[in-house]
């Protein structure tokens, strides 16, 4: 089988599961949605709230949140990756990169929040929220420094010693050999960090103290107690950073098919 049917066939798996939960053993579970239905909406229901909603409501939520992640994704990988690349360079700042990278990965965004509402400005309405850009920057900068420094560092060492026997400096190592070497981990860590950043930038929303985005749509569904309409945009949610990570896997594909398997890098 084909990964496409494999994933077509795992979807719709658990799509049925959720639509049998939901009409059964957890219909009853939880407080009841404003429309009078359960806490667990079927799928139906979850769709029809959507098609109902339209592209109007979704649009201009998505299209502020997208915005708000990439800005943090370029800006993220972009400091990552020349950190790591400094790394290469200046052997000494290999710990601090190092450190720093833990440290912005097990930092509780609860704590760090309230500090970056603090510092950041407020966004007028519609606009891009800072809070939101940070944490979609930070919630991809430990991916994107592992991977690279594990693809920096996994460079052919005999081709590293020939540059070095002809008189050349970490800086041409890593611009001639290393950079190349590390592409596929590149590309891998920058897959995973595409959801990240979205991820990133709707909890940005609900600590920014915006109006607009998937956050402030999400917290509105829930305090009025339109479950349909919550789940529809966390399943939004999801679709979209799956396109994101499909989007990064696709241009990997064509910018380094040996990294991908493909027949044309055989």
């Amino acid at each position: 089988m084909r990964g496409w049917q494999r994933a077509g066939i795992g979807a719709a798996g658990v799509v049925a599961v959720w639509w049998l939960l939901a009409d059964t053993v957890l219909k009853n579970v939880g407080a009841a949605s404003a429309d009078g239905g359960g806490s667990i909406p079927d799928p139906a229901r979850v769709v029809s709230t959507a098609v109902g909603d339209g592209f109007s409501f979704y649009w201009p939520n998505v299209s502020l949140t997208l915005r708000e992640a990439a800005i943090g994704f370029v800006f993220g990988n972009l400091i990552a990756i020349l950190l790591a690349a400094a790394v290469m360079v200046v052997r000494q700042l290999e710990g601090i990169v190092s450190q720093l990278a833990v440290v912005s990965y097990c930092i509780p965004i609860v704590a760090i929040g309230p500090i970056l509402r603090i510092l950041i400005d407020p966004p007028q309405s519609g606009a891009i929220a800072g809070t939101a850009v940070f944490l979609a920057g930070m919630l991809v900068f430990f991916t994107t420094v592992v991977g690279a420094l594990l693809g920096l560092k996994a460079a052919d060492k005999a081709a590293l010693d020939l540059v070095a026997a002809y008189g050349g400096s970490r800086w041409q190592q890593l611009t001639k050999v290393r950079i190349i070497a590390a592409i596929p981990s590149i590309l891998a860590a920058l897959k995973v960090a595409a959801p990240s950043a979205f991820l990133g930038a709707v909890l940005g929303e609900y600590l920014g103290g915006v109006d607009v985005g998937v956050g402030p749509a999400l917290i509105n569904a829930q305090q009025t107690l339109q479950i349909p309409r919550t789940w529809g945009l966390a399943l939004v949610a999801g679709l979209v950073s799956l396109a994101g990570y499909l989007i990064v896997a696709l241009i990997g594909r064509f910018a380094a098919p040996w990294a991908a398997g493909t027949k044309e890098g055989r």
